[in-house]
């Protein structure tokens, strides 16, 4: 946990001039306990992605709960599948005398490595009980090319 706030260390040394103590490290730890949490989780992506291949066919299945398919965008860049996007701030809860948002908003991006060329035109999606299901049919026709041997 301590390596992810090793940044914010760095950066408030720089911005003070001075060498930043483990007492300076622990006040801003208890002051905003879980605000390093989300570093904790970042080789995580989202949306979180199944991908899968039989057939010659991969299938991507991501999972999107409360989000329009009109707020996805879905490209294929050098054997790359992008999936950009946006989840709309919905209404919020109040009662009483808190008001609490747990849930995330905000714009995202994933990128998931394909295992090869895919026919763009034969690409399919599908968007149903909060799940994308992409389905890319691979690109056969571009087999590996022998190269003769002068001498």
């Amino acid at each position: 946990m301590f390596k992810s706030l090793l940044p914010r260390l760095r950066e408030k040394s720089l911005a003070t001039k001075r060498p930043m103590s483990m007492a300076d490290l622990m006040e801003d730890f208890w002051s905003e306990p879980f605000g390093a949490l989300p570093n904790l989780f970042k080789d995580v992506g989202y949306p979180a992605v199944d991908v899968s291949e039989a057939d010659g066919v991969v299938t991507v299945k991501a999972e999107l709960p409360g989000i329009e398919p009109k707020d996805v965008e879905i490209t294929i860049e050098n054997e790359t599948l992008v999936l950009r996007g946006e989840k709309k701030f919905e209404d919020e809860e109040k009662k009483d005398d808190y008001h609490r948002i747990e849930r995330a908003y905000g714009s995202f991006s994933r990128c998931v490595p394909l295992p090869g060329k895919v026919k763009e035109a034969a690409a399919k999606a599908r968007f149903d009980k909060g799940v994308l299901t992409i389905t890319l049919p691979l690109d056969t026709a571009e087999t590996a090319k022998k190269i003769t041997i002068e001498g």
